[in-house]
């Protein structure tokens, strides 16, 4: 099923298309996105990559570094976030002004950053089976701090930030082109290093995301106005060159149920996967980047998208995807437990306040 559809990746500031640019995937030269809330320099990586723009690097240099070739991570999402003071509203000529409010804190609260995924139109319908198991499985394993209601007209999946990627470097991070573009180690810059030992925070990755799903913690933490952090979201589940997500004792072909709109008559010629990052008590929207998924008869030798390709029906047979989407939720969570292993240690929903 994956070789009849080709993948683009664009990213902007908002949600408007309009707005975006295509991101150069595999490429080590970042992708610069400025508005007036944030500053970013973004990469986005892709193990066996086959899409847009044409003749873009099948991989890069990223996922032959440790850990990335030992996780046999299949994606990053890695990106230089340098937040903007908010311009109030009389400000002119490009002068900063005063604070926006009353209630700003010179930065933004950690309790509000948050980074997830989002939907323009109800999946509840959609959703495959095993989906409960599938989120047991991420909540207790992967990230705890994720939340937000799949059944929703609007449906979201948000983590805090400061507990969901990967890495957080309080700091610019490395331009490393042996290593693919932007590189980030956890910890930071001397500054960086400081603020981390002031708060108590830990200094590896997990137990970093562990400390963060507390409710105290969060607070103590903000993401300053004009200072640079270095995020970098990793996983090896989501496998886009079979369009896959492979969980341990799950498994479920995406393209299926990529958006809520499956593989239907008439089927949809394009569905998208959307990573956001915002601001849950303004709903300010810092990036989008959006991954799209369009049948590729639908796409030019150039990489031109077929005029009206998203909003054109063809009748096509689902029946022709042989995975098999059953699931044995008892089998799943204790092949889970098995592969990723016990609680202990690890993050789990009880560490969330």
């Amino acid at each position: 099923m994956a070789d009849k559809y080709i993948l683009r990746v664009t990213a902007g500031p908002d949600y408007d298309e309009a707005s975006h640019v295509e991101v150069p995937v595999n490429r080590a030269a970042p992708v610069r996105i400025q508005s007036s809330e944030a500053d970013i320099e973004l990469n986005v990586r892709i193990r066996d990559y086959q899409g847009l723009p044409r003749g873009s690097p099948t991989t890069s240099a990223y996922f032959a570094t440790e850990p990335h070739a030992y996780n046999q991570d299949q994606y990053s999402i890695s990106f230089r976030f340098t937040p903007r003071r908010p311009v109030e509203s009389g400000a002119k000529n490009g002068q900063n002004g005063r604070k926006a409010s009353m209630d700003d804190c010179d930065g933004i609260r950690a309790t509000d950053l948050q980074f997830g995924n989002d939907f323009d139109r109800p999946i509840r319908d959609r959703l495959p089976p095993g989906f409960s198991t599938a989120m047991s499985i991420v909540k207790w394993w992967i990230d705890p701090g994720l939340d937000g209601d799949a059944y929703a007209d609007k449906p979201h999946l948000y983590g805090p930030a400061l507990s969901s990627f990967n890495v957080l470097c309080l700091g610019a991070g490395e331009y490393d082109e042996a290593r693919g573009g932007l590189w980030f180690d956890e910890g930071g810059d001397e500054s960086g290093m400081q603020t981390r030992r002031k708060l108590g925070m830990p200094d590896s990755s997990k137990a970093r995301m562990k400390w963060a799903l507390k409710q105290d913690n969060k607070q103590k933490f903000v993401f300053s106005y004009g200072r640079t952090y270095g995020f970098d979201f990793y996983n090896p589940y989501l496998d886009f060159s079979k369009l896959s997500l492979r969980l341990p004792g799950f498994q479920l072909p995406m393209a299926k149920y990529w958006d809520g709109q499956g593989l239907r008559k008439p089927e949809r010629r394009s569905h998208e996967l959307r990573y956001v990052l915002r601001d849950k008590r303004t709903a300010k929207v810092y990036l989008v980047v959006l991954i799209t998924i369009y049948l590729r008869e639908d796409v030019g030798p150039d990489g031109t998208i077929a005029e009206g390709a998203a909003a054109r029906a063809a009748e096509t047979n689902a029946g022709r995807d042989t995975v098999d989407d059953r699931c044995d939720e008892t089998r799943a969570l204790k092949e889970a437990r098995d592969r990723l292993g016990g609680p202990d240690g690890e993050t789990r929903p009880d560490d969330v306040d």
